[in-house]
């Protein structure tokens, strides 16, 4: 799976509160409203200059604080590709891959925002097309390729048949 887009980079430790701010936790059950804010505590003009297909580029532990998993399905929903960070919370690393958003790790201090990239999953390469430089990030397991190319851990499991629903 090969994404492209534009980088919009931030720093270490963003939170889920940071991702989903806290005075809209009351639209957590209207997902398309809640996307609207997305990355607004990191940053206030992030919602409305990213673009559908770009990425969220970020530092070390990315996704701290609680475990709520509407952080990155909001991330997912404003149309972000994916998130490449140089670490991740557990639990917000695995709740992204349960709702079908794509991480991964990579030294990201050569990306600053803006750059265009060009992000192939299954070989963890990361193309600066910006700079024409290339970084190696540690690919996603296939299990983890097929849960992303269902949508989603539960999409996954409906077609395995292993799941009613």
């Amino acid at each position: 799976m090969i994404l492209r887009g534009k980088a919009w980079k931030f720093g270490d430790d963003i939170s889920t509160d940071h991702i989903t701010p806290g005075r809209y936790y009351h639209l957590r059950s209207n997902m398309p409203e809640l996307a609207k804010h997305v990355m607004e505590d990191a940053d206030p003009e992030f919602p409305k200059k990213m673009k559908p297909g770009d990425f969220i580029v970020a530092g070390k532990n990315f996704g701290m604080g609680s475990s709520r998993e509407h952080a990155p399905l909001a991330i997912k929903i404003a149309g972000v590709s994916a998130v490449i960070a140089k670490s991740f919370a557990r639990i917000f690393y695995r709740n992204a891959i349960n709702v079908g958003l794509p991480v991964l790790i990579a030294d990201t201090d050569r990306i600053d925002s803006g750059d265009e990239l060009e992000v192939d999953l299954s070989t963890g390469k990361i193309k600066n097309l910006t700079k024409s430089e290339e970084i190696e990030a540690k690919p996603l397991p296939e299990i983890m390729i097929n849960i992303l190319n269902e949508g989603g851990l539960v999409e996954y499991v409906k077609k395995k048949g292993d799941l009613v629903v």
